[in-house]
């Protein structure tokens, strides 16, 4: 591997003029200088237009009509002229040495193809400590990842030629379009820890997607996917399959609540498709 390959680092934005200059910051002010920076502007209505085009040809900006967040990275990596790929969300801020430290790793291990960082957690305004579960495993880490997403966009850096193995984001799910992807590369190989903390988080604003109510049904359409899909080993299909009947009960008892019976009865019969399990 050459010592000092280009990276492509890949911003997707919609609405975010708030926060996206200390995430484009934070890129420009990295140590590791050989890289690219594409942000893809997916239609914001807001000042997102003029704030890029203060940074002139510091960066590639693309706008498109809004197609949602898999839409604008797969825009991103379809312009990428790196080997390596990092992603970045757009109220998320990187620490100077996170690239350089990531090349480091793929240098010293050139038989990896994806790693990610540790990362500092920010909760309005307040640093959190994440909780025992959300501890990060390092190597082949699918079945610790049924459960919950324990990859982060804004932490990975990818080998792009991974991706045309495992396909990229599925432009169909609105959100969980990140598990769904780890969970297609983390079957397959490892997903390798660099244990510092080099990215910050932040969460807690009204417009992040992870705080959508009902997320489980498009884990749900992930596992379902990835089961279909053939590429499991039996132990990794028992442990997806149960993950899978959970989220389908929990799901199912929710929508009961609130009185929607067929969507309730759709995720018992997805759940009861996988007997003896």
């Amino acid at each position: 591997m050459k010592n000092n390959p280009l990276i492509s680092v890949i911003i997707p934005a919609y609405n975010r003029a708030w926060t996206l200059a200390e995430s484009i910051d934070s890129v420009l002010t990295q140590e590791y200088k050989n890289f690219e920076l594409i942000v893809i502007d997916d239609g914001s209505t807001d000042n997102t237009p003029n704030l890029l085009d203060r940074y002139s040809d510091r960066l590639k900006q693309i706008r498109q009509a809004n197609a949602g967040v898999s839409a604008a990275r797969n825009r991103g990596i379809a312009e990428a002229a790196g080997d390596f790929l990092a992603f970045l969300d757009s109220d998320d801020t990187w620490l100077p040495r996170k690239l350089s430290r990531q090349i480091d790793f793929f240098i010293r291990r050139p038989e990896a193809l994806i790693c990610q960082t540790q990362e500092i957690w920010i909760r309005n305004n307040v640093r959190v400590n994440p909780r025992k579960y959300h501890k990060k495993p390092s190597g082949m880490i699918f079945e610790r990842s049924l459960d919950l997403c324990l990859v982060s966009p804004s932490a990975v850096m990818i080998k792009k030629e991974l991706l045309n193995e495992t396909g990229c984001f599925d432009e169909s799910l609105p959100a969980c379009e990140d598990y769904d992807l780890w969970l297609r590369v983390s079957c397959r190989y490892p997903i390798y820890l660099v244990d510092d903390p080099l990215v910050i988080k932040h969460g807690g604003h009204p417009d992040q997607l992870s705080r959508a109510p009902g997320l489980d049904r498009f884990r749900v359409q992930a596992l379902y996917k990835i089961l279909q899909s053939g590429q499991l080993t039996a132990s990794q299909s028992k442990a997806a399959i149960a993950v899978l009947q959970k989220k389908c009960t929990i799901y199912a008892a929710g929508c009961r609540k609130r009185g929607r019976k067929d969507e309730a009865s759709y995720y018992i019969r997805l759940a009861d498709s996988y007997p003896g399990m």
